[in-house]
């Protein structure tokens, strides 16, 4: 069984949200200084997920895969560090600034050249613009079976079967191999990355790539390869308004404050 785990450098979601900043003219988010990134905690799912297949069949092989430019090496290597086997990068400043259509279509070039896969897993969605669109656009491109919010997934032959979470409880679904499956946090914690692991993975290079290496021109990628303009990115404002309900006696604040309840049109 060889998998395919796309994981995401992002800023670290648990950093305080008035400590990023806005840049109106640009149109892009200022992550807070001094805060060091993660990786997306919803892909640290995904690489949990095979990597729990990996444990019945130890003889599959998982292969990370990141795109972006500047990437954190120690960041990116954690997936190593739990268990998985090989790192893959598309690295390189054209790969900036993409949005969902421009970085499915080149991490879906980078997969084709990787190959001989069964399963590509992502998470739900990156835990930084969360548009949870990437993973489907990936199996758009591959031409695969695509299932989303997996939190539960078993292989069996030349099919998988997951668990999904759907509105109103969870759903049992079959797709055939090869298949993409997003997956979400409740398929349970990611395994901590033991000390071995950490050495391991310090040793491991990965395999870096740039636009040619995939068939790709700078055009395709990044910003220039976008599909969609980002018209306005802003901050909003929330404002907070308090009446205090007076009454005589307790009686009469409680019909004072049905009274307005019924103005506000919440009764």
């Amino acid at each position: 069984m060889n998998m395919i785990v796309c994981v995401k450098q992002v800023p670290d979601p648990e950093a305080p949200p008035a400590s990023f900043k806005v840049d109106p003219v640009a149109k892009k988010s200022i992550p807070p200084a001094g805060v060091a990134p993660v990786c997306s905690p919803f892909d640290e799912n995904a690489v949990e997920a095979a990597l729990k297949i990996k444990d019945k069949d130890k003889a599959s092989k998982i292969t990370v895969l990141s795109l972006g430019n500047s990437i954190v090496r120690d960041v990116i290597k954690k997936p190593l560090a739990m268990g998985c086997d090989a790192l893959v990068l598309l690295e390189d400043p054209a790969f900036e600034d993409g949005d969902c259509w421009s970085t499915a279509y080149a991490l879906a070039e980078a997969i084709k050249k990787i190959g001989d896969y069964q399963v590509v897993f992502c998470g739900r969605q990156a835990a930084d613009w969360d548009a949870g669109q990437v993973g489907s656009g990936i199996a758009e491109f591959l031409g695969i079976p695509c299932i989303t919010l997996a939190k539960k997934v078993e292989v069996d032959g030349n099919k998988v079967k997951v668990e999904r979470l759907v509105a109103d409880g969870v759903e049992t679904v079959e797709a055939p191999l090869p298949c993409l499956i997003t997956v979400t946090n409740e398929l349970g914690e990611p395994r901590y990355a033991a000390l071995k692991g950490i050495m391991a993975a310090a040793k491991k290079q990965p395999t870096v790539w740039k636009p040619a290496d995939i068939g790709l021109s700078p055009d395709q990628v990044g910003a220039k390869g976008r599909n969609t303009n980002t018209e306005k990115l802003f901050q909003p404002v929330k404002e907070g308004k308090c009446e205090m309900i007076e009454g005589d006696s307790a009686a009469e604040a409680a019909v004072a404050l049905a009274v307005k309840l019924r103005e506000a049109k919440v009764l």
